[in-house]
């Protein structure tokens, strides 16, 4: 698979549309090219109304606001490359004025990196639907997240998606760090990388995204994409994946 913007953006919204259907309290809507994705989830970025295209449909992304903007306090507004000014303005005008960038980075499985035996270091396990709490409390402490942050992100059957599989790294039977991946049109997702303090420095990070991206390829992904903060930018490019577009975020600053 070719790893091109479009093929990837494309890939990662289906997961996205995936997800907001199978979280309990999960909302998706549809105007033009414009999308808005709900979870209800206390973090901006898993409330969001956003644009599939690198030219945004003002209209739709601005009717979409309105809606999330009365169903979620905590939301944002996201648009592939440079946002315009009119994009800017169409968040200010609904409380968004804080601007970040989202780097998006991907690469075909053939190019990935992985580190003999690294696996081996720490048991990752995956987890099903019955040990979402056990899975969303290490997630609220691995992102050091504030207490039910994450609301029922993960509860319902979404651990049990056949596309989605959650991760747990355990040591001495304590949750030590957490993973999801999501397979849609041919590419796997990586997301919810995340150590507990205690447990950073060590490679752990690493070792997660590697188990998510070997489960990918043997369920047939050839490619991989992800977002990436500066801090794991790094270690996600010595394993292959390179930027293929930066992405412009806004929320309440």
């Amino acid at each position: 698979m070719s790893t091109t913007a479009d093929q990837m953006a494309t890939a990662y919204f289906d997961a996205i549309e995936l997800l907001c259907r199978v979280t309990p309290k999960g909302w998706y809507a549809e105007r033009g090219t414009a999308r808005a994705g709900l979870t209800h989830a206390g973090i901006p970025t898993l409330n969001a109304v956003y644009d599939t295209t690198t030219e945004p449909d003002l209209g739709a992304l601005d009717e979409l606001a309105t809606e999330v903007r009365r169903q979620a306090p905590h939301w944002s507004l996201m648009v592939r490359g440079e946002a315009s000014d009119e994009v800017a303005e169409i968040a200010a005008r609904h409380g968004l004025r804080g601007r970040s960038e989202l780097p998006f980075l991907a690469c075909a499985t053939d190019d990935i990196v992985f580190r003999a035996g690294s696996t081996q270091r720490v048991p990752v396990r995956r987890v099903g639907a019955g040990e979402n709490e056990r899975y969303t409390d290490a997630l609220t402490q691995s992102f050091e997240a504030p207490d039910g942050a994450f609301g029922s992100l993960m509860g319902g059957a979404v651990l049990d998606a056949d596309a989605i599989t959650g991760y747990l790294a355990e040591e001495s039977g304590h949750p030590t760090g957490t993973a999801l991946g999501m397979r849609t049109r041919g590419a796997v997702g990586v997301f919810n990388i995340a150590v507990v303090p205690s447990a950073r420095g060590r490679g752990l990070g690493r070792v997660l995204t590697e188990v998510v991206l070997r489960d990918g390829i043997a369920a047939g992904a050839d490619a991989a994409y992800l977002h990436s903060s500066a801090m794991g930018r790094p270690l996600y490019e010595s394993m292959g994946f390179a930027l293929v577009e930066t992405w412009t975020a806004f929320q309440a600053g």
